[in-house]
C-alpha cells in the first residue's frame, strides 16, 4: 500500500535535501538513502527494498532490514515540535489592569500601542524599537500587552492571548512578538511567510543580499558600514521572506552593535558614543542599538545571494562561491521555516536558485567594493 508522501526532495550537487512534514525538519542525505524514502512512499515493501540494498551495497540482509526499519520509523512516527508553551492552566489569566510602561511606536503610518507590566518586560522588547517611539500619539491601530505572571511571559495582541513562554524560552517569545509585528505591518498571516532568517539584509534599492554567519563574525557591523556607504538596511537579525513574491521584507528593528565594533563605527556614527548600552548576560554580549537608515518599512525586494561573512583581522579579502550543501547546513539551524508543505516546496525552489558566497575580509573598503560587485553580478 502506498504511504502518504510526507516529505519533499531537492537534489543539491551530489546529495539530496529532504524535508519531513511530521517534524518540519530538513536533512541532507546521501542519494541512496533518499532513494529508499522514495521507494517506501510508493508502497514498496521493506523486504524488497532491503534485498535490493543488500545486493547493491554487498552487506548482510539483516543489516539493511534494520536500516530501512529505522528509516521508516523516523519518517512516519509523529514528532512534537514545541516552540511556544501556552500553558493550559494559564489560559484564564487576564491582563493586568495597569502597566508601568506604555509606548507608542509608529512604523510608517501604522501605530502600535505596546504596554509592558514592568521594566523587565520592557527590556525584552523596547531597546530594538526605541527609535520608533512617538510620544505625541494617542490613537493606535494595534495593541500589544506584555506581562510576566507565575514566571511565564504572556503576549496579548488586541486582547487575544497569543502565547505564554517560560524563562528558558524567552527567545521564542521574542520571535513570536516579531512575527506578530510583521503580520500587522505587512498585512500577511503567518502561513503567508516562507521563513524568517537569523541574518542581516541589505539592499541597493533594486534587490537584497542576506549576510549570515556565527555570532561575532561581523554581520551587523558589515551592515552598519554598508548603510553608511549608500546601501539600505532592510533588516537585522530577524529577516522575513514571503511566499507570494519570494522577497525579503523590511523589519524595523535597530541594528545590534557589539562593544567590540565601537572603535570601527564611532567615527562614522558618533551618536553611538552616548547610546544606551545593554548587557545581555544570557547571550554573553554587550550591545548598543543603531537606527537603520530605511525610510520605508513597507519595502520588500528579491534576494538572489547569500553571503556568509566573516571579519578576520589581517586577512586578505577572500570571496568565493561555496557549495549549496555547505550553505544549507549553515542557513537552516537558526531559521524559522514554514511548516506548510507547499511553503516548504517554495523554500526549496528558492534556495536552489541562489548564489552562495563566503566572504572573509579585514579591510572595510574592500568588503564594500566586493558587496557592490555581488549586487551588480560582477563576481
Amino acid at each position: 500500500m502506498k504511504k502518504q508522501s510526507n516529505f519533499l526532495y531537492k537534489t543539491a550537487e551530489d546529495k539530496t535535501i529532504v524535508w519531513f512534514e511530521n517534524s518540519n525538519e530538513y536533512l541532507i542525505l546521501e542519494n541512496t538513502t533518499a532513494d529508499i524514502l522514495k521507494r517506501l512512499s510508493k508502497g514498496i515493501s521493506i523486504d524488497e527494498i532491503a534485498k535490493s540494498l543488500s545486493k547493491k551495497l554487498d552487506v548482510p540482509l539483516g543489516k539493511t532490514i534494520d536500516f530501512v526499519l529505522d528509516l521508516e520509523k523516523r519518517i512516519y512516527e509523529p514528532k512534537n515540535n514545541i516552540e511556544s508553551e501556552i500553558i493550559n492552566d494559564y489560559r484564564d489569566i487576564k491582563a493586568p489592569k495597569s502597566f508601568e510602561f506604555i509606548k507608542y511606536y509608529k512604523v510608517n503610518n501604522v501605530v502600535f500601542k505596546i504596554s509592558y507590566l514592568s521594566e523587565k518586560e520592557l527590556s525584552l522588547v523596547h531597546p530594538k524599537f526605541a527609535h520608533l517611539v512617538n510620544d505625541d500619539l494617542v490613537d493606535f491601530d494595534y495593541e500589544f500587552d506584555v506581562f510576566i505572571n507565575n514566571n511565564y511571559i504572556f503576549l496579548l495582541v488586541d486582547k487575544k492571548l497569543i502565547g505564554a513562554w517560560s524563562n528558558k524560552n524567552i527567545h521564542y517569545f521574542q520571535g513570536k512578538f516579531s512575527m506578530e509585528l510583521i503580520q500587522k505591518i505587512h498585512q500577511k498571516e503567518e502561513d503567508e511567510w516562507m521563513g524568517v532568517f537569523h541574518a542581516s539584509a541589505v539592499s541597493n534599492g533594486k534587490k537584497s543580499i542576506l549576510f549570515l554567519g556565527d555570532s561575532g563574525n561581523g554581520k551587523s557591523t558589515s551592515l552598519a558600514l554598508l548603510q553608511a556607504n549608500g546601501f539600505t538596511c532592510l533588516a537585522d537579525d530577524f529577516v522575513p521572506m514571503d511566499i507570494e513574491k519570494r522577497e525579503v521584507y523590511s523589519f524595523p528593528a535597530s541594528i545590534s552593535i557589539k562593544k567590540s565594533s565601537l572603535d570601527t563605527l564611532l567615527p562614522i556614527y558618533p551618536e553611538l558614543e552616548t547610546t544606551a548600552e545593554y548587557n545581555f548576560t544570557r547571550l554573553n554580549k554587550i550591545v548598543r542599538y543603531l537606527k537603520p537608515n530605511n525610510n520605508n518599512y513597507f519595502s520588500h525586494l528579491p534576494c538572489n545571494d547569500l553571503v556568509f561573512i566573516k571579519y578576520k583581522k589581517d586577512s586578505d579579502l577572500i570571496c568565493e562561491k561555496i557549495s549549496k550543501i555547505d550553505a544549507f547546513q549553515q542557513l537552516i539551524p537558526d531559521s524559522w521555516l514554514s511548516p506548510k508543505k507547499e511553503n516548504a516546496q517554495i523554500f526549496l525552489d528558492w534556495f536552489d536558485s541562489l548564489n552562495c558566497y563566503q566572504l572573509t575580509y579585514s579591510k572595510n573598503e574592500e568588503m564594500i567594493k566586493t558587496v557592490s560587485k555581488i549586487f551588480e553580478n560582477e563576481l
